[in-house]
């Protein structure tokens, strides 16, 4: 999803409303059962994937650092839906439902363009990594240059929405037992 479309899609909910009917037809959005396990199985695999980010960080693998913050963000992201009774299986879907259930409620735009901006760069890595037998032979290399800084800044960034995400879960979860 473009940055651009996910900007009319919050502005119109509407828009945001026919996008998600779309993918709930299409059978991407299922509506799920309450399940405890399942919410905090994707809380803990955020958790797990901060951690490879960290040791990787440390290793000097910023290319699988930029696909574990996505992976962190995208399983907190599955957590909070999951909370509100529904599942996604792609990304635009979990977007879309992400701005309908907890866009007013304290996750910003930014917020969401943050987990946008991970999954293109986490499509153009996987390009990378499933192509690179056959770019082998090109004129190029296959070397990953990511720079240390801006990927420790991405890292911060996504350690700062699993921690209001979190925080967002457990109100949601509190509120849900009363």
């Amino acid at each position: 999803m473009k940055i651009e479309e996910l900007n009319k899609l919050l502005a119109k909910p509407t828009l945001l409303n026919s996008r998600i009917g779309f993918y709930q037809k299409k059978k991407i959005i299922e509506k799920v059962p309450f399940d405890l396990a399942e919410i905090n199985g994707h809380k803990e695999k955020s958790e797990h994937d901060l951690k490879f980010v960290s040791d990787n960080m440390n290793l000097g693998y910023f290319d699988w650092c930029i696909t574990g913050c996505y992976y962190a963000s995208y399983q907190i992201a599955l957590s909070l839906i999951r909370a509100k009774g529904v599942y996604s299986k792609n990304h635009d879907a979990t977007l879309c439902l992400l701005a309908r259930d907890y866009f007013k409620e304290g996750i910003t735009k930014e917020d969401i363009e943050l987990i946008n901006m991970f999954f293109l760069n986490y499509q153009d890595l996987l390009f990378y990594v499933q192509s690179k037998d056959k770019r082998e032979e090109a004129s190029y290399g296959t070397r990953y240059n990511f720079n240390k800084e801006e990927v420790e800044k991405l890292r911060i960034k996504t350690i700062q929405f699993i921690d209001k995400a979190r925080a967002i879960l457990n109100n949601t979860l509190e509120a849900r037992k009363k």
